[in-house]
């Protein structure tokens, strides 16, 4: 497929490395000549020096031969100037705008298409509903998930102590008293790993969990992870993430203490949010946390700017016993870093944004046996997709035990008529099933019939 990404900052590197790895015909555009030459030389793709809101510049890279076309610098006004462009120079354009002022939202979506845009990404936003999924499920550091709801991937973590710690997964079922879920993933020691049944599980595996939503809610409970619902929050930094997210928790009954240093956008946040508290602050001094309750929350979100200063004010939370603590990383770099330290979840709006992106893309291929939906999980290192069993699919209602999967790849589990199981070698998969494979090869697996021998 022939995409134009106009932009070459962080989001638009790591969407350029991603669609690069699936084979994409890709054409980068940006203002600094630089970056363009950076890239040039560690991916193989054509770049072009320009304003990529400008005629020329689009028809130098040619958008009227092109499918996609991913709006994402810096600047909102030029994104949607871009996509108007480009979709008036080709009318039958995918665009997609990146747009992160929350004074534009209402008025995109009433003039969509106006301005031409086939999908709207604001990675804050995206970011905001990531946080608030997590804060559903206490203890679980991530959730991803599939066949409209009734499937969940999550992420948790093997503490000292743990029921899980030292358990061979052949045993798992005995451990958790009939509780039946498929760990699909493993990462240990910054490698991932798809696990067979004689796999030792160890204290400070980071393992990835399957199940129906029911399950998951059994395992955890089982595990001692808390299930207290948090009814107290606080919000370290200001930012577009925090607005997004102390309205949905707000909405939900959650009291929400916002500590932000900068006094104007506190004028501004107490304006818009009058149900939270908003207190004018440096959130990263351990003293203004200790004088505003820190030890007595539920949950704690660091939203700064500032990688280091989430990470290391995370870690304090964690120290003051904080059961629930969110830390937002920009450099995606970092998030692989971070396993082995206590900052709970890591959250990239900018991964976030780059996956939804990718996701868009391979939907648009619309292929019979195509995945419907993808989710990278263990830092980006493994692949989740939900495929629609069709007629053209090979082994349907044959056994699993019959026929075999490529290396590295697995059928975690099968949802038929809205029941969900987890698969042994007599499951079979019928037409219309939804089936999650997950994958740690380095081709990126297109068509469910790519999973087979």
């Amino acid at each position: 497929m022939k995409i134009i990404i106009a932009g070459d900052g962080k989001v638009g590197q790591a969407l350029t490395r991603l669609l690069a790895q699936e084979g994409h015909d890709l054409v980068t555009i940006d203002s600094n000549p630089d970056i363009l030459e950076k890239e040039m030389q560690e991916i193989d793709v054509i770049s072009l020096t320009g304003n990529c809101a400008a005629m020329d510049t689009l028809k130098e890279a040619n958008v009227e031969q092109t499918e996609v076309l991913v709006a994402a610098t810096s600047a909102d006004e030029t994104n949607l100037l871009c996509c108007l462009t480009a979709r008036r120079m080709n009318p039958r354009l995918h665009t997609i705008a990146r747009v992160r002022s929350p004074e534009y939202t209402k008025q995109l979506y009433m003039m969509r298409e106006e301005f031409g845009l086939s999908l709207i990404i604001n990675p804050e936003r995206e970011a905001a509903r990531e946080i608030f999924r997590l804060m559903q499920i206490p203890g679980v550091l991530k959730r991803e998930t599939f066949a409209k709801g009734r499937v969940e991937i999550v992420e948790l973590r093997i503490n000292e102590g743990s029921l899980l710690e030292n358990v061979i997964l052949h045993h798992l079922p005995h451990v958790l008293g009939g509780c039946k879920v498929l760990v699909c993933a493993v990462v240990r020691d910054g490698k991932a790993f798809i696990p067979t049944g004689d796999r030792t599980l160890r204290r400070g595996d980071h393992i990835y969990v399957t199940a129906p939503v029911s399950s998951l809610s059994e395992l955890t409970k089982k595990m001692g992870i808390t299930q207290k619902k948090i009814r107290h929050t606080m919000l370290v930094g200001g930012g577009r993430v925090c607005y997004y997210l102390a309205q949905s928790l707000i909405s939900a009954g959650v009291h929400v203490k916002i500590v932000e240093k900068d006094p104007d956008r506190c004028l501004q946040l107490a304006t818009l949010l009058p149900r939270a508290a908003v207190i004018q602050a440096d959130g990263t001094v351990q003293s203004v946390l200790e004088s505003e309750g820190l030890s007595e929350m539920d949950a704690l979100v660091t939203l700064t700017g500032m990688d280091e200063q989430n990470i290391i004010t995370s870690m304090y939370g964690n120290m003051q016993g904080v059961p629930n603590i969110i830390t937002k990383v920009n450099r995606m770099e970092m998030s692989g870093m971070l396993e082995n330290l206590p900052v709970g979840s890591v959250i990239s709006p900018k991964e976030l944004c780059s996956e939804n992106i990718v996701q868009y893309v391979r939907a648009m291929g619309n292929q019979a046996g195509a995945a419907v939906s993808v989710h990278r999980i263990a830092e980006g290192r493994v692949e989740a997709l939900e495929f629609v069993v069709n007629k053209h699919s090979h082994h349907i209602d044959e056994p699993l035990k019959s026929f075999k999967l490529k290396k590295n790849v697995l059928l975690a589990c099968i949802t038929r008529h809205g029941n969900t199981s987890i698969p042994d070698g007599n499951s079979t998969f019928r037409i219309g099933d939804t089936v999650i494979v997950v994958t740690s090869r380095e081709e990126p697996i297109m068509q469910f019939n790519d999973i087979f021998v």
